[in-house]
């Protein structure tokens, strides 16, 4: 049974390449989310007055992964206590932010991000939780881009 969950945690190359290796994971696409453009191109985003963020969508069997793993692969992966930047990115579309689809993946979201402020992060994760608005999927040569140009790229 495949499900879907949208994550934003800076460049989306990286963030979609992690993702891609994961057993369970059927697929990865990249695009923008949460802003206030309609179908917005990637100079659009880049220029940051759109308010999208590039974001992975991940298309998963919730036989195989749940989706707390999803959310702790997200956390693993990127520093949700940076606000709008990940490593040299800076603006709103590289910041860190879950897009929830359902009452199911807010909560647990809210309760992962509870447990890791106690556990792990000081209470200092500035990731949000928003709800799924129009997600728009990024031009073609975005997709797999890592792949396609055959980096070792590494992210936190």
């Amino acid at each position: 049974m495949t499900d879907k969950a949208i994550f934003a945690a800076g460049c989306f190359w990286g963030i979609e390449d992690k993702f891609s290796t994961v057993k369970g994971v059927v697929e990865t696409e990249v695009g923008y989310i949460g802003g206030k453009t309609k179908n917005p191109t990637y100079e659009e985003i880049c220029r940051g007055d759109t308010f999208h963020a590039e974001a992975v969508r991940v298309f998963y069997n919730k036989e195989i992964i749940t989706y707390d793993q999803l959310l702790d692969l997200f956390f693993e992966i990127h520093d949700p206590t940076t606000l709008n930047s990940q490593g040299p990115d800076f603006g709103t579309q590289y910041r860190s932010a879950i897009f929830c689809q359902n009452d199911f993946e807010m909560l647990s979201s809210e309760n992962k991000i509870k447990e890791l402020n106690r556990s792990k992060f000081n209470n200092k994760i500035v990731t949000t939780i928003e709800l799924n608005d129009d997600f728009w999927i990024a031009e073609e040569y975005h997709q797999k881009y890592l792949k396609k140009k055959k980096f070792n790229f590494f992210i936190k």
